[in-house]
């Protein structure tokens, strides 16, 4: 079973850089707020140059968002990244990217949504990192949210979650959480993942059910679901069908072509784009009771090697 790098534990006192590598940033007080939230744990927290800037729907141009990354990744002093926001953009950095490049003691990179291309990415070299608010929504998580987020990368224990158990009994595996539509946009390319012994997890926001049944349909069609070992749902938020239109719902479509895989699968877990994103970690070893409905990310079940 695949492992990865843990980055060490943060502690107060650590530096985290912010940077903006998919959309343009438009939620200034939200940004605000969050940040102050880490500074006020104890962490040294630097804004990236002109994060304020925008290029179409994008944050910057691919070259500056790209040079915010590499000079964040690179920097011996800074101990975690800390994404902006997410919207679309961080897949087009990653064209000619190397995370090895100018080695570098891995450290955290915090961020979900679009930012699941450069969490996966990370994975397809072995680090681990963490699905979680971005600074455009952190400060609006609920207090157990934000604790949480801050104990996975401090070290300590966090409690399982708890959803909507669907069966097919107890799976061990590699946690893979995401976006659907961002990991779906991956499959066929050099970043897609190896998906032998991953549980994976997926949310979504504002996409209508078809849609939603057209990428998992693609999954299905892909070749790769018989390696994995099993499926955590979360939010599928805003995901309604469109008024007056005939349309299954996402619960539906989630059933009619997941259901049949004969594996774990737990719904309802409380991340995503709705008003609660529990971090996860990526590419560590966690436990899925499809009968309870219980995904355990618990320290214990951790077997990512950290560097100390």
């Amino acid at each position: 079973m695949k492992s990865t790098i843990l980055p060490a534990p943060l502690k107060p006192g650590d530096l985290l850089r912010v940077i903006a590598p998919s959309g343009a940033l438009r939620e200034f007080d939200a940004f605000e707020r969050s940040i102050e939230i880490w500074r006020s744990r104890g962490y040294c927290v630097e804004i990236s140059p002109n994060i304020d800037q925008s290029w179409g729907y994008l944050a910057d141009k691919d070259e500056i968002r790209r040079h915010q990354l590499a000079a964040a990744w690179h920097d011996p002093d800074c101990r975690g990244i800390l994404c902006a926001r997410g919207g679309f953009g961080s897949t087009r950095i990653l064209e000619s990217w190397d995370w090895h490049k100018n080695s570098t003691v891995p450290k955290w990179l915090i961020g979900f949504s679009d930012i699941t291309a450069l969490l996966w990415s990370l994975f397809n070299v072995g680090i681990s990192s963490i699905h979680a608010p971005v600074l455009t929504t952190f400060a609006n998580e609920p207090d157990w949210s934000r604790e949480r987020l801050l104990n996975l990368v401090e070290g300590k224990q966090v409690e399982p979650l708890k959803g909507c158990g669907w069966g097919g009994g107890i799976a061990t595996g590699i946690l893979l959480p995401g976006n659907l539509t961002v990991a779906t946009h991956l499959l066929g390319t050099p970043l897609q993942p190896d998906f032998e012994d991953v549980i994976l997890a997926f949310e979504d926001v504002t996409e209508a059910p078809y849609r939603i049944d057209r990428m998992l349909t693609q999954w299905r069609l892909s070749g790769v679901l018989p390696n994995v070992r099993g499926i955590v749902l979360g939010g599928f938020t805003r995901c309604e069908p469109p008024a007056n239109v005939p349309s299954f719902s996402v619960e539906e479509v989630l059933r009619d072509r997941l259901g049949d895989l004969g594996i774990p699968i737990v719904s309802d877990l409380p991340f995503g784009h709705g008003e609660q994103n529990a971090a996860l970690p990526v590419g560590v070893q966690v436990i899925l009771d499809g009968d309870q409905g219980i995904l355990d990310v618990s320290p214990a079940t951790i077997t990512a090697r950290a560097i100390l």
